[in-house]
């Protein structure tokens, strides 16, 4: 491992002992607490620079540092063509993209330009640099990550005058950040996927993930290998080609760009609607969805893109084709066979394969019809 270099007060010290004092570089780093090697450094760039003790009384420490360590860079400057990393941070979200690939665009347009592995170190340098929201570049078409705001919205009866709350559902694209959301009464199973359905036909297709946090209504059992997610979630997940990967418990980074679609809509839409008084959810959800369109519209500082550009550009291509119909709300229950092959759901009989008898099966209930499996 080298030496981490030394201080300029450290370099005096070195120098004041060696020649001040006649100490060696072993007594030298023993008075100091420097290694022999730091030290003998220390020595030989003096040598070599023509320093010797006493140093110049307008010899500044920063002086100094400039005459020890002359910086490569400023004497050699490096005039080869710089790659746009916002470009290739922004092509990196495409699916099945590598930085091999954009790097040999590169060299074709700058044959005289830097080597494939100082591109690598460059572009991380680069986006070591950006804001930790950048840091994750996440597949086109890829997830989708919802949860809900944790501020509500007050909602009045104008008959009676009866305040009640709203809560809101945010759904957020992975790699364009592109943004949905809307107000529901509560966050039961059926308004969770009524908000899944009406997302997708926002966003024009569906994806192959869905990234919830453990709500309740889609996650049954919240565990770090293997979440139970719910039945009903995952059928709906299914008429939509997409699978449900519940973010893992105490891992807030599988959420994180959840958590910033939420703070983002309660920042730039639920701030700007606080002294607005609504008296139906369909107003309250139409106050949210001209704001949501400027939201999408409005150009992200640290990209420069707004989120429908990339949206346009790279994620809609990406995203699947949404089935043919939309999801109808269904309920699965478990029930068991009587002797009479009759199951009973909502205090109605059906009737089952007599091969059945006496097992247990589930129910899928519709609004308008009910049919099972066995379990």
């Amino acid at each position: 491992m080298p030496n981490q270099r030394l201080l300029m007060r450290q370099i005096r010290e070195v120098l004041r002992h060696k020649y001040a004092l006649g100490l060696s570089e072993r007594e030298i780093g023993r008075a100091l607490g420097i290694s022999k090697s730091g030290v003998g450094d220390a020595i030989r760039r003096a040598r070599s620079c023509e320093l010797t003790w006493p140093l110049p009384d307008d010899l500044t420490d920063h002086a100094l540092e400039r005459r020890l360590f002359p910086s490569v860079e400023a004497a050699t400057p490096d005039r080869r063509p710089k790659p746009d990393w916002l470009y290739v941070h922004k092509e990196l979200r495409r699916r099945d993209m590598t930085l091999a690939l954009l790097w040999e665009e590169y060299k074709a347009r700058a044959p005289d330009g830097y080597g494939y592995s100082r591109y690598c170190d460059l572009y991380r340098e680069w986006l070591g640099r950006q804001k930790p929201t950048m840091r994750q570049a996440h597949v086109a078409g890829d997830k989708m990550f919802v949860d809900f705001a944790g501020r509500t919205v007050e909602v009045i009866n104008p008959l009676t005058g009866e305040v009640r709350t709203a809560q809101v559902f945010v759904a957020v694209l992975g790699a364009s950040s592109y943004t949905y959301a809307e107000a529901v009464w509560s966050q039961s199973l059926p308004e969770w996927i009524g908000a899944h359905v009406r997302a997708f036909a926002y966003m024009q297709g569906s994806v192959r993930l869905v990234v919830p946090d453990n709500l309740k209504s889609g996650i049954v059992k919240a565990c770090f290998f293997e979440p139970e997610v719910q039945r009903t979630y995952a059928d709906m997940l299914g008429h939509y080609q997409a699978a449900a990967v519940p973010a893992r418990p105490y891992k807030p980074r599988d959420k994180a760009k959840a958590e910033v679609g939420v703070q983002v809509v309660q920042r730039y839409i639920l701030a700007r609607l606080r002294n607005q008084t609504f008296f139906s959810l369909e107003q309250l959800n139409a106050a949210i969805w001209a704001s949501l369109n400027d939201l999408n519209n409005r150009v992200m500082r640290h990209l420069g893109f707004s989120r429908r550009q990339l949206f346009d550009e790279m994620e809609r291509p990406a995203l699947r084709t949404l089935p043919a119909t939309p999801y109808v709300y269904a309920e699965w229950r478990r029930c068991r066979v009587g002797i009479d092959y009759h199951i009973e759901v909502e205090k109605h009989l059906y009737s089952v394969p007599h091969t059945l008898l006496r097992q247990e099966v589930e129910a899928r209930l519709t609004a308008g019809t009910a049919c099972g499996n066995d379990s």
